[in-house]
């Protein structure tokens, strides 16, 4: 999503011919889906996210890094795995999306990668924690080309930072962000596009003013207020804001919580997005955080024979069918507000 003017710019000059062609063909393909009830697709996907490591530095409930809660196993994304996917998408991807579970800075060849994406013309982004970006990371941070680096910052005060970002340090999220912000005044550079992502939960729905004010203070690009994702929210949580605005639930008569919005049966994720694990895994979307659903296996076959499989292809005709039968779509944000 490019709320930005500036970086909205930035996106469209790394279309080209066949990347918008291939986008349009999607979208044709999904309308087409939704009217017959029947799932065709025609193209490659526009976007991916590709998960460099599941490891984290930090324990933050609702997450299952930070929970240490996956059955699958942990382990770091390979170059040679890497070079394959965007060999074969480069032509018709147009996003790049690295990250999925874990902390992408935990990998030593994060910013190699991003570099050889950029080569490719592909808008990259990257979401952090931000506890690894020392000067020299910032720098080489900027090199790399990164055009989106989103910055996780779920509170403006040490106390409240860390009743989320457990095992986190507000005071490196800040050294991190003036180093990438310095590195892109020395370089001359306009990119990496920088958003404070901020969680909004109820320990600190009271900073949200707060955190636009820091942002304007240290020259970061944008502000970005996230809902919660609770995994058990029908009996509620401490973590549901009190001002509904912020928050993807509301209670119902019996006491119970509800998604707010109704679930429809379709999503387009399904046909212009997906996910490919640190292994190689082909999965739907970030909802299946632990790989319930694989469409296959790259280290096996080519992601275009993939993304064509029986396996994909039934997967989106039961969305089309109804949503309500898929666990991980019940806590979706396609039924929902992800963007306060």
């Amino acid at each position: 999503m490019n709320r930005n003017f500036k970086d909205g710019l930035n996106f469209a000059s790394k279309l080209t011919s066949q990347r918008a062609s291939n986008y349009f063909r999607l979208l044709s393909s999904y309308t087409r889906s939704k009217i017959n009830g029947t799932p065709k697709i025609s193209g490659l996907p526009a976007s991916i996210s590709i998960e460099p490591t599941t490891s984290c530095n930090l324990r933050c409930p609702e997450c299952p890094s930070g929970l240490r809660s996956f059955t699958r196993p942990t382990g770091m994304l390979s170059t040679e795995l890497y070079k394959k996917v965007i060999d074969e998408l480069a032509p018709s991807l147009s996003y790049l999306i690295f990250y999925f579970q874990g902390e992408p800075y935990l990998h030593p060849q994060l910013l190699d990668m991003i570099g050889y994406a950029s080569k490719n013309k592909i808008y990259t982004a990257t979401s952090t924690n931000a506890h690894f970006l020392t000067d020299d990371a910032a720098r080489k941070t900027v090199e790399s080309g990164l055009d989106r680096m989103i910055i996780s910052i779920d509170g403006t005060s040490q106390d409240t930072y860390e009743s989320y970002r457990v095992g986190g340090k507000l005071s490196k999220v800040i050294e991190g962000t003036k180093n990438i912000i310095k590195w892109k005044k020395a370089l001359k550079s306009k990119t990496p596009h920088t958003i404070f992502q901020f969680l909004v939960v109820r320990q600190n729905e009271s900073q949200i003013d707060q955190v636009y004010k820091l942002a304007r203070e240290l020259g970061v690009d944008e502000v970005a207020l996230k809902t919660a994702q609770i995994y058990d929210f029908e009996n509620g949580s401490d973590l549901i804001p009190v001002n509904q605005k912020y928050s993807r639930y509301r209670q119902v008569e019996n006491g119970s919580y509800t998604i707010k919005n109704q679930l429809l049966n379709h999503c387009w994720k399904m046909w212009h997005s997906c996910v490919i694990t640190w292994d190689g895994k082909v999965v739907p979307c970030c909802f299946d955080k632990d790989a319930h659903f694989v469409f296959g296996d790259l280290k096996q076959n080519t992601f275009k024979e993939i993304w064509n499989s029986e396996a994909y292809t039934n997967f989106r005709k039961s969305l089309l069918r109804s949503r309500s039968e898929i666990e991980i779509c019940k806590n979706c944000t396609e039924g929902t507000r992800v963007w306060a």
